[in-house]
């Protein structure tokens, strides 16, 4: 809340991780339990480290993934871990537990980014693929669609960004966009996505990339059917 650094994991050489707590590569990825109780963190020597998020004590390390682990994320409300890697595989993992659980098949290149909610699925978009894919877990299923940044808003809805410029507001039930907005940051894509864990209901953040170097806020409107420009940050 005061905007301090609690505490600094140094790093080390690669191959040294279990003399040492810290990862002895570049940090590609993270993520938070909803409770707060731990800390994942994912690296481009294909590990992932599990830690206390009170005390940056390092609990476990995970492994399995064949290549750098681009995307984190636990599902909310519980202590199961998605993690997706360059390795086009997306890994399930009981934190808990020091479990691994199962790989989930599917994109066909490196696996770009990653993000769950509640239920028992998760998104993944594999940009060198271009597609953006549904996982839902007890049906080892998934739906395909062309993009290359994503961000769920909800348990039904989620935001997504293209090499074209443009924002796209989808239902996850749905192979066609909700709301587009063209060209929202110009020609050059959008690289990343996010929203507010908590904060104003149906407003949606798209960060691009170094191109444009401006943050846009957007808003959803009618009931998930329209995309809006509230303002443009620039950088």
């Amino acid at each position: 809340e005061s905007g301090k650094r609690l505490c600094v994991v140094p790093g080390g050489k690669k191959g040294t991780e279990k003399q040492h707590m810290g990862h002895a590569s570049q940090v590609l990825c993270m993520a938070i339990s909803s409770d707060g109780k731990y800390l994942a963190t994912g690296d481009r020597n294909k590990l992932i480290m599990i830690w206390d998020a009170a005390t940056c004590k390092r609990l476990h390390i995970f492994t399995g993934h064949h290549d750098a682990v681009s995307g984190l994320s636990f599902r909310k409300g519980t202590h199961q871990l998605y993690s997706a890697s360059h390795d086009r595989c997306v890994k399930v993992w009981d934190v808990a537990e020091n479990a691994y659980v199962e790989t989930l098949f599917g994109h066909q290149d490196v696996i770009t980014g990653l993000d769950s909610l509640s239920r028992e699925c998760c998104v993944t978009s594999g940009g060198r693929d271009g597609t953006v894919r549904l996982w839902k877990i007890p049906e080892e299923s998934q739906l395909v669609g062309s993009i290359d940044c994503i961000q769920l808003i909800n348990e039904e809805h989620m935001v997504s960004g293209a090499d074209d410029g443009s924002v796209a507001l989808w239902g996850l039930t749905k192979k066609k966009p909700l709301a587009l907005a063209r060209e929202a940051h110009g020609k050059p894509e959008v690289w990343s996505c996010s929203l507010p864990q908590e904060g104003v209901h149906g407003c949606l953040l798209s960060a691009p990339g170094s191109h444009s170097a401006s943050v846009k806020l957007w808003k959803c409107g009618e009931g998930f059917r329209k995309v809006e420009p509230l303002c443009d940050i620039p950088l």
